[in-house]
């Protein structure tokens, strides 16, 4: 391993000594445990090609997560796919914020999470609530494939369904808690953002239109305007939001009908979310 770190960090690759220890580990079928067990343990042939393979395309600039084709996020597995975004930890402040809204986990709850993707957001909310039943939105057909199998991988396959649409179209509420963390990054900035995102996340994961608000007011014009039973009365809406888009979603939604808006920092103390509640009908 050490010799992989070393290839990295001469490299100038960010997280060089992590990403190595992913990128061994998973050549050699190993778990952190076996390995400090056994630190000299033989890579063999076939070992060696696959890590090989793994440390050229890292040093190509991919990230360690598409290699591995896989991450974790709310301290569970996730497949990724072309189509998905890899969880980042930030995100996980959203669910850490659905979850703080609700007065008791243990009711028969209906979610929604508008932008599924990957699925990591609504099945971590469906493993902290076992009663509820979910749905996941995406516009591509081949990221519902992959958080299918990540439901199903992570013993919620039972507890949700999933809908190839744009956003809240087809569907009838009332939910009592909506999730979303859509497309946000104006299109002129995608050319500008690190190579690890803009040339191996999906475009239409990232791309929010010129201001980087489309996705947001379509999901407020889904609830307020096109069918104001989508969100139960006592329910709440909760979107993760850019740096510096706090205030100007906070202010779609209070123009949307939304009598109550929190926003929520993440650990590193930057706006990350934007709660609503309290839709006037």
């Amino acid at each position: 391993m050490s010799v992989a770190r070393s290839l990295l960090e001469r490299d100038g690759i960010d997280a060089g000594p992590e990403d190595a220890r992913f990128l061994v580990l998973d050549a050699l079928g190993l778990t952190q445990t076996e390995l400090r067990l056994a630190p000299d343990a033989a890579i063999g042939e076939a070992g060696a090609a696959r890590l090989a393979r793994a440390m050229e395309r890292r040093l190509s600039g991919e990230p360690v997560a598409r290699i591995l084709g896989a991450w974790e996020f709310w301290g569970l597995p996730f497949l990724l796919s072309l189509e998905t975004l890899v969880p980042r930890p930030d995100t996980e402040t959203l669910v850490e914020t659905a979850l703080r809204g609700l007065a008791d986990r243990g009711h028969a709850l209906r979610i929604l999470d508008l932008g599924t993707g990957s699925g990591c957001v609504l099945i971590a909310l469906l493993s902290e609530c076992r009663h509820a039943f979910g749905i996941g939105v995406d516009r591509s057909a081949h990221a519902l494939v992959t958080a299918s199998a990540n439901a199903r991988a992570n013993g919620v396959g039972d507890r949700c369904a999933f809908v190839a649409a744009s956003w809240s179209d087809p569907l009838t509420g009332p939910f009592d808690v909506i999730v979303s963390n859509p497309p946000y990054i104006a299109s002129a900035v995608i050319p500008a953002l690190s190579a690890s995102v803009r040339d191996h996340d999906p475009v239409l994961a990232l791309d929010g239109g010129v201001d980087g608000l489309d996705a947001y007011r379509s999901i407020l014009d889904g609830i307020a305007a096109g069918d104001a039973s989508l969100l139960a009365g006592d329910g709440a809406l909760h979107v993760e939001i850019g740096f510096d888009q706090a205030q100007a979603v906070a202010d779609l939604g209070r123009r949307a009908g939304f009598e109550h808006v929190h926003v929520v920092r993440d650990l590193a103390g930057h706006e990350r979310v934007v709660s609503l509640s309290g839709l006037r009908t």
